[in-house]
């Protein structure tokens, strides 16, 4: 289920914490689910056991896990809204982006090619 790129430069522990958001927006984890142990998650991928807890602290910080002791962690309840609301906080990101590729000459056919072309990607995984 987690994979983690060696090569990435991005630190192990946000390729957790990335994965995890994925995998509660697209439904593969839900509301309730048990999220592997720190320890199983360790041996299969290889990471050290610290990693991983600073992956699983940073999404407990963010509220989409709980922690319930001698049980284990826990998809949050709400985790996907909280999600949903805090990426189209990357809206006024991608209108500042759109404004720099307007300003570089980027026609708006091809901004919302590009765009179409995304979203008939997420189609496809979805049918």
């Amino acid at each position: 289920m987690f994979q983690i790129d060696v090569m990435s430069r991005t630190p192990v522990y946000e390729q957790l914490v990335e994965q995890v958001e994925k995998f509660i927006l697209t439904g593969i984890l839900s509301e309730g689910d048990k999220v592997p142990s720190v320890r199983s998650l360790s041996m299969e991928l290889s990471v050290n056991p610290n990693t991983i807890q600073k992956a699983f602290s940073e999404l407990d910080r963010r509220g989409l896990i709980s922690s319930v002791p001698g049980k284990g962690c826990f998809v949050a309840e709400k985790a996907r809204e909280s999600l949903q609301v805090s990426k189209r906080g990357n809206l006024e990101g991608l209108s500042s982006q759109i404004r720099e590729l307007a300003l570089a000459g980027v026609s708006k056919e091809e901004i919302l090619s590009c765009v179409e072309k995304v979203f008939g990607e997420e189609e496809k995984k979805n049918d």
